[in-house]
Formats: structure tokens, C-alpha cells, sequence
């Protein structure tokens, strides 16, 4: 009798769950990991598929995961909370631009104030540059 080899050689395996705040975790890990430039590596080291992250992002962005009691099941989210997901992240978004928008108008006014004493201060004698009164 000759013994099998190989990854399945024991038989199939059984499939793994993860608790809500398991996957808060992972997905966390994952997002740091992600954010360093080894996002692939963490979920070949924990076993894990893109989409499953995928998935477990839109349940937390929607609010299925948090405050979920052990063995508590997930779901999908209902197309009220999608939506609803949709928006906060567009809201994010929003504010992000507006914040950035409202710093290179604070930049542009201060430019525009140095450019304005700089004109103010130019002496009325010869010209510096030798390019003469404008």
C-alpha cells in the first residue's frame, strides 16, 4: 500500500470561519501591510484570498462587522447599508478635496501677499538687474 503525497494527501480540509473581530484584524493587518508594499505576502502568509478582503471591507464600510458577538453570523450588506457605505466613503473623499482645496487657496493668498510687498519694496533707483523701469 503506497502512501499519497501531496497538499491534499490527508483529505480535504475543513473550511475555516473567522469571528467578526478576526476579520477586523486581518483586514487591519492586511491594510498596513498593504500600505508597506507587502500586501501580497501577508495574505500568502495567512492563507487568504484578495476578495475575501474585498468582502470584509464592504461588511466593515458598512458597518456588519462591529459590535457582532462571537459566533454572531455576518451577512451581506442590505442595499440600504451599501448605500449608505457609498456615501460616507464619498463623503470622505469630498472633504479630503475640500481640505486640499482650502490649503492651496491659503497658499495662493500668501504668495499673492509676498508677490504684492515685494512690489511695494522695489527701490525707485537704478535697476538691479539692468533691465530698467518697467
Amino acid at each position: 500500500m503506497s502512501r499519497k503525497k501531496g497538499p491534499r494527501a490527508d483529505g480535504p480540509r475543513a473550511r475555516r470561519s473567522f469571528t467578526p473581530g478576526q476579520k477586523l484584524e486581518l483586514l487591519s493587518g492586511y491594510e498596513q501591510a498593504v500600505a508597506a508594499g507587502e500586501g501580497g505576502a501577508f495574505l500568502r502568509r495567512e492563507g487568504l484570498y484578495s476578495s475575501l478582503m474585498s468582502e470584509w471591507r464592504r461588511a466593515r464600510d458598512a458597518g456588519l462587522l462591529q459590535g457582532k458577538a462571537v459566533g454572531e453570523t455576518v451577512g451581506r450588506p442590505s442595499a440600504e447599508q451599501t448605500e449608505i457605505a457609498r456615501l460616507r466613503r464619498e463623503l470622505q473623499l469630498a472633504q479630503a478635496k475640500l481640505a486640499r482645496t482650502e490649503t492651496a487657496l491659503t497658499i495662493m493668498g500668501k504668495a499673492q501677499e509676498l508677490l504684492e510687498d515685494i512690489s511695494r519694496s522695489e527701490p525707485d533707483g537704478p535697476d538691479v538687474f539692468g533691465l530698467g523701469k518697467r
